[in-house]
């Protein structure tokens, strides 16, 4: 990390109080962060000798000396075991301490608490130059700072801050692809600024809409890839600037969107995720024809509902994910929370809050205990049914997010003073996170999952 980057608002004072997590009646799954060696052998710690010297093969081969695989007289046997048993114990002594990850081989990243972090974000908007308008909210006039002085914490280990040269040189020649909506370009933002720490990318591709997007990290020959895909199936939008429907969208629910479908097999690694966008106003089709449709009482068609759209559209993914031939690691991250408080985007909601909850204070909306159990659920059938499900894995950020309504972007989307404009047409965000803030630690996990 740079002196600048360390440095970051230090002078802003930070909150004191820790925070735990919230409960929720289901648990994510654990993720291993031994490495493989650790959890596939009880003695895994053992040197080489130490095993073969116990071997039977060992004990066939030196018959007149015992079976011990010494030979010699008897002091050179002594002489030997004190020799190896030094060795031993030295090894031995030199491992750290235990601790929940070594002694349990387990540890649930997910449930944990934000902990106050002195030294604030790896970077600022004046070190990284990738953050876009919208979520930089140092830039747009964000008085406050407290928010940038978290850390997630999880109870059973601890979560390094991401180290960008780590990460690189560990990812040196492979590909990335990040799938899903705006809440996914939002994680890659943070991504690409964390990275920048160790080397700028050159972006080598955008589309017109810049929805679509590719960089490069030179000295790695690493490629990090944004997909528009927020459905995940295939889709015709019909939307205004500002994300308004001008006529109803129309979904596909047998058929996976090849925009990211057909680049699939370039990947090494995938991010991929729902989200907000399935709770839209839709049309719903299969097998080239009308099924339903999500409130759209006018056209006098069956009301499936989101969840049904949901839930068959993570089943279509989840069963291309094991069945391909193709097997990159995959991280499906979950729903992402929004804070919206006493209404929604267009009518005015709004997020205030400068602190994260405290444990117990908040249980998330109605919307979310809908849409999380259908992920939780479609993802552990994926996993239990298939033999070729072992490179999919739970990127379970939804506790984490949850406590943070001081994260997001609220009323600085546009640069201005907050005071300065009629409260009424101020457009809140309360989806989206600021960069630098909480959706950092997203990435933490990301690097601590796919290095272990």
């Amino acid at each position: 990390m740079s002196s600048s980057s360390k440095r970051c608002e230090s002078a802003i004072p930070f909150p004191t109080a820790a925070l735990s997590a919230s409960s929720s009646a289901l648990d994510p799954e654990l993720v291993e962060i031994l490495p493989p060696m650790a959890s596939s052998s009880r003695w895994w710690w053992a040197p080489w000798w130490w095993a073969s010297s116990f071997s039977s093969s060992s004990s066939r081969h030196h018959k007149g000396d015992g079976g011990w695989g010494l030979g010699g007289p008897v002091l050179v046997k002594a002489v030997g075991w004190l020799l190896v048993a030094g060795l031993f114990f030295r090894a031995l002594c030199s491992f750290p301490s235990s601790s929940p990850e070594i002694s349990k081989g387990k540890c649930n990243l997910f449930d944990g608490e934000w902990i106050p972090n002195p030294s604030g974000p790896a970077y600022t908007n004046k070190t990284c130059r990738f953050i876009d308008g919208h979520q930089n909210c140092m830039r747009n006039g964000r008085p406050d700072m407290s928010y940038l002085h978290w850390r997630w914490k999880p109870y059973e280990c601890e979560m390094p801050q991401f180290d960008a040269v780590k990460f690189l040189s560990a990812m040196r020649n492979k590909s990335w692809g990040l799938i899903g909506d705006s809440i996914l370009r939002n994680q890659i933002q943070s991504l690409i600024c964390l990275l920048s720490e160790a080397e700028e990318p050159v972006q080598v591709y955008h589309d017109k809409e810049y929805r679509n997007r590719r960089w490069h990290f030179q000295s790695y020959n690493f490629t990090l890839s944004l997909i528009w895909s927020p459905f995940l199936i295939k889709s015709e939008v019909f939307e205004n600037e500002n994300g308004q429907s001008t006529a109803e969208i129309q979904l596909h629910l047998d058929v996976l969107d090849p925009v990211w479908t057909s680049q699939y097999d370039s990947f090494d690694y995938v991010v991929i995720a729902g989200g907000q966008w399935f709770l839209k106003i839709a049309v719903y089709w299969e097998n080239g024809r009308v099924i339903g449709c999500h409130n759209c009482q006018d056209k006098k068609l069956l009301e499936l509902g989101f969840e049904h759209l949901y839930r068959t559209t993570l089943q279509q993914v989840f069963r291309f994910i094991t069945s391909a031939n193709h097997k990159p690691v995959v991280l499906f991250r979950t729903w992402a929370p929004d804070h919206f408080e006493n209404a929604e985007w267009f009518n005015g909601g709004s997020c205030s809050r400068v602190l994260p909850y405290k444990k117990g204070e908040y249980m998330g909306k109605d919307i979310d205990h809908l849409m999380r159990p259908i992920e939780l659920e479609e993802f552990k059938k994926a996993i239990a049914g298939s033999r070729n499900a072992a490179n999919l894995k739970l990127l379970d950020t939804y506790r984490l997010s949850s406590l943070r309504p001081d994260g997001h972007v609220g009323s600085y989307r546009y640069p201005f003073v907050k005071g300065d404009k009629d409260a009424k047409s101020v457009q809140n965000d309360c989806l989206h996170w600021c960069v630098p803030g909480p959706i950092d630690a997203w990435n933490d996990l990301v690097m601590k999952m796919v290095l272990n």
